[in-house]
C-alpha cells in the first residue's frame, strides 16, 4: 500500500493484520470518538522502551517506518534486540485525528501541550502506560513541515531530534545527557546517508509537553521529527531515513556505544524556519491598489484532506525584491503578462489561472 502521508486508523488495522502472535496488542483505551487506542508489545528484555507516534494526526511518516521497524525486529536476525529490550509501542496515540487528519484530537486539543492538565482521555492513556511501564527510554515520534532548514545555510532538515529540556533552565541533567549521547550517536552514522540533514529541534522548556514532563521526571526522552528531504513531498526517502534512524539508536543503546557525546549533541545545526516550497521571480504582484513589478513571491504548500489523500494547495507567504528565503523549487516566470499581476492576500490559496496550475506541486515533482 502506498501511504502516500495519509495513515488513518484503517490502515493501520491492515498493517497489525501482518504481524504474528509475538507482538501482544492490547487496546489501552477510547479515543474521544470511540476509536480503539494500541499498545504494541514485542521482545522480553529488561530494557524497556516505550515509543508513541501521531499524537499529531497529521505527522504520519515516523508511524508508517515504526511499523517497518517492528517488521524488521520480526526477521530472526534481529532477535537478539528482543531478548535485550521490550518495546511498549503505541502506534497511534490520536486516532480520531488521524483519521481526520488533524494535529489535534476530536475536542481540538492539542496532546501533546496537556501533560499536566491531562484533559483529554488520550493523554491520560499515554501517561498511565508511562506510569506502568517505567521505561528507560522515552522515544516520542513527530513530523515536521517543510519550512525548517538545518541551521541557517543547510539543507532541508529531513530529520530533526530533541532532548526535550527538564527545567526553565535548560539544565543538563542525567536524563538529558543519556538523550543527548544517543541522539548524537544516531547523527554521527546517520550523517554519512544524509549529509547536512539531520537538525536539532528548540529546546526552549514547556512543562506542558509531554516529553518535557517525562525527562523531569528522569526518564530519558528522544523526540523524533520527521521532514523533508528534496522533493519528496510524500516522504518516502524520509521514511527509510526514519527506519535507519530507529534501527542506530537501539543498536547503540544495546552494544552501550559511546560515539555520542553532550558537546557533539550541541554541534548538530539548530532547526531553523527558512525554507518556503516555492519562490517565484519575475512576478508583478498587486496589493493595496499598487503594482509591485520583478517581485519575488513565496509560495507554501497547505496540506488538504481529499477523498482519502492529501492534496498540497498553493498559498501565498510573502513577496519582495530580494526575499531572505531558501526555497525547495523555484520558477522563473519571465513570461508574465503587463496586465497578468497576482493579487497578494497574506495565507490565501492560489485559486486562479493561469497561476493555481503553474504553482501546483505537480510540476515539481
Amino acid at each position: 500500500m502506498n501511504y502516500k502521508r495519509y495513515f488513518p486508523p484503517s490502515y493501520l488495522e491492515e498493517r497489525l493484520k501482518n504481524f504474528n502472535s509475538s507482538v501482544k496488542r492490547t487496546v489501552l483505551g477510547r479515543s474521544v470518538n470511540g476509536l480503539p487506542v494500541y499498545q504494541l508489545q514485542i521482545g522480553n528484555g529488561v530494557q524497556n522502551i516505550l515509543m508513541w507516534s501521531q499524537m499529531h494526526g497529521n505527522e504520519t511518516t515516523t508511524t508508517i517506518a515504526l511499523l517497518d521497524f517492528i517488521s524488521w525486529l520480526l526477521k530472526t536476525e534481529q532477535s537478539k534486540y528482543l531478548k535485550f529490550f521490550s518495546f511498549f509501542i503505541i502506534p497511534q496515540l490520536n486516532p480520531d485525528g488521524s483519521k481526520l487528519y488533524t494535529r489535534q484530537n476530536f475536542n481540538g486539543v492539542d496532546l501533546n501541550r496537556d501533560a499536566i492538565d491531562l484533559s483529554q482521555p488520550e493523554s491520560i492513556i499515554l501517561r498511565n502506560a508511562y506510569e506502568k511501564i517505567l521505561p528507560q527510554y522515552a522515544i516520542n515520534l513527530h513530523g515536521q513541515r517543510t519550512i525548517y532548514g538545518s541551521g541557517a545555510e543547510g539543507p532541508p532538515a529531513t530529520i530533526s531530534f530533541l532532548s526535550p529540556s527538564a527545567d526553565s533552565k535548560k539544565s543538563i541533567t542525567t536524563s538529558r545527557t543519556k538523550a543527548m549521547i544517543a541522539i548524537s550517536s544516531i547523527r554521527n552514522e546517520l550523517e554519512k546517508q544524509l549529509p547536512g540533514g539531520i537538525s536539532r529541534y528548540d529546546d526552549q522548556f514547556n512543562p506542558n509537553c509531554v516529553g518535557d514532563y517525562f525527562t523531569k521526571c528522569g526518564t530519558p526522552t528522544i523526540l523524533f521529527e520527521a521532514g523533508h528531504y528534496i522533493n519528496d513531498y510524500f516522504r518516502i526517502k524520509v521514511r527509510f531515513f526514519i527506519l535507519e534512524a530507529y534501527k542506530i539508536l537501539f543498536k547503540n543503546l544495546m552494544l552501550e556505544s559511546n560515539i555520542g557525546s553532550v558537546k557533539s549533541y550541541f554541534s548538530i545545526p539548530q532547526n531553523t524556519k527558512n525554507y518556503v516550497d516555492l519562490i517565484v521571480s519575475n512576478t508583478t504582484i498587486k496589493d493595496d491598489k499598487h503594482l509591485y513589478k520583478n517581485q519575488q513571491l513565496a509560495i507554501q504548500y497547505i496540506e488538504k484532506l481529499k477523498n482519502q489523500e492529501i492534496i498540497f494547495l498553493p498559498s501565498l507567504v510573502t513577496y519582495g525584491k530580494n526575499l531572505k528565503l531558501k526555497g525547495h523549487n523555484f520558477l522563473d516566470y519571465t513570461d508574465i503578462k503587463k496586465d497578468n499581476y497576482i493579487i497578494f492576500k497574506k495565507d490565501a490559496v492560489v485559486n486562479t489561472e493561469p497561476f493555481n496550475k503553474l504553482f501546483s506541486l505537480n510540476s515539481f515533482i
